[in-house]
């Protein structure tokens, strides 16, 4: 299904920055997001795909989690683009109740929707993609983003154009 880069567990810079960043969740009006300061393990990876799935063939090699909402959903950059450096991934969440889907085409985009102030979860689970900028996230964004401002709303449905079936192709792995 996919082709995953090397295997590199160093956040990229901008990752790295975002993990210092104390989201505010405002009673469900913010961003349900805790970033993580490292990427989990190969090991803690496979097995939380195998458990999220319930098929143990499964590795989980081409996902980087880097964050988790507070129901435990993760997000994580998926390493479909063979040959391509982790910041040039999707960014995808697979939710605590089984919702999944692509919330950016890449790192750099993703910034611009943290920026918009919606978080993976938000991006996957609701139809509304207007939040509530935030000034932290743009300058994050604007230091660290190679992709031009857009809205999460244009993002989001770019990403899902360029991955239209991810949600379905998750499922069949499913037992």
């Amino acid at each position: 299904m996919t082709e995953t880069p090397v295997d590199d567990r160093a956040l990229p810079p901008a990752l790295a920055e975002i993990a210092a960043v104390e989201f505010d969740y405002d009673d469900g009006n913010g961003i349900d997001f805790e970033p993580y300061d490292v990427f989990d393990s190969a090991g803690e990876t496979t097995d939380w795909l195998r458990h999220w799935t319930g098929n143990r063939a499964l590795d989980g090699a081409a996902y980087r989690v880097f964050g988790q909402d507070g129901t435990g959903g993760l997000a994580a950059l998926w390493c479909v683009r063979a040959g391509r450096p982790l910041a040039e991934q999707p960014v995808v969440f697979m939710g605590s109740e089984g919702a999944c889907g692509v919330v950016a085409g890449t790192l750099s985009d993703f910034l611009w929707v943290l920026a918009d102030g919606i978080g993976p979860m938000e991006a996957v689970e609701y139809d509304d993609h207007t939040g509530r900028p935030d000034p932290t996230l743009t300058s994050l964004a604007e230091r660290h983003a190679s992709t031009p401002r857009r809205s999460a709303q244009a993002i989001i449905a770019d990403a899902r154009a360029q991955f239209p079936t991810y949600a379905e192709d998750i499922d069949a792995l499913c037992r």
